[in-house]
């Protein structure tokens, strides 16, 4: 079975570790190159973009590609659905890796709202200490209230850096835990948490933190996503693979 992950999460490394070891199992890990030094995976990795749900297509044709797994962000709707669309071309099975969002839980106080231009609307006006904990190419539309205080926490440098007066810089590689990001709340004299709904525990730190904090978290709401088959774990993607397998094997092929 020759597999194909749409990469760029926790849940796709740890599956690509759990693959490669397998028998009867080759997988290849596709991954955006949207980070300059991504972490060592456990299978060969592909970067770069495919050229749309067409190049995608083309390639697991070319590739003889068994089993598509979209195990991307949970933000990555634009993939996710050129992911769907391939499939639908080339009658591959695809199966949907994806996290659970959380849930607001007593003492959260969440500001929901549809896309970044609707959180740097949420700020106001009033000059705010805000920690962005968004993706570094998605923050520009912030550059348009320059009245605030921004804190940038990314993997690779934000380049170039957002227009505005104030910004502090870090760069560092999660997961972080919920003291970690309190500590990093509390020095900062942060006020206001922008975030996405990720879902799991590895970037879940800052939303406990804020809430341990009594801090507002404007939350942008998860963009909708193609409906096809899914699942909510790796060990779950396992149990689909092996069924696959066994029934693969069933009919001799």
């Amino acid at each position: 079975m020759n597999i194909l992950i749409l990469g760029g999460t926790a849940e796709a490394r740890m599956l690509a570790e759990a693959l490669a070891t397998r028998g009867g199992i080759r997988a290849t890990l596709s991954l955006a190159g949207r980070t300059a030094q991504p972490a060592p995976q456990a299978v060969p990795v592909r970067k770069g973009g495919f050229g749309g749900a067409d190049g995608l297509a083309r390639y697991m044709r070319e590739q003889r590609i068994s089993v598509l797994i979209d195990a991307t962000h949970p933000y990555a709707a634009a993939i996710s659905a050129n992911a769907a669309r391939a499939a639908t071309l080339t009658e591959i099975p695809l199966l949907a890796l994806r996290r659970p969002a959380w849930d607001t839980v007593a003492g959260d106080q969440w500001i929901e709202v549809d896309n970044v231009e609707a959180a740097v609307e949420s700020l106001g006006q009033v000059p705010r200490r805000v920690f962005l904990a968004l993706g570094r190419k998605e923050i520009a539309p912030f550059a348009a209230a320059p009245e605030h205080v921004y804190l940038v926490r990314s993997v690779d440098p934000v380049d170039p850096p957002l227009a505005v007066p104030h910004a502090i810089y870090l760069t560092a590689r999660g997961p972080f835990s919920e003291a970690e990001d309190r500590a990093l709340l509390e020095r900062h004299r942060i006020d206001v948490v922008v975030a996405k709904n990720s879902g799991g525990d590895a970037t879940y730190g800052k939303i406990a933190a804020s809430r341990a904090l009594h801090l507002p978290v404007i939350m942008l709401k998860r963009p909708a996503l193609p409906e096809v088959e899914s699942v909510e774990t790796v060990a779950a993607v396992l149990a689909w693979l092996d069924h696959a397998l066994t029934s693969a094997a069933s009919r001799g092929v």
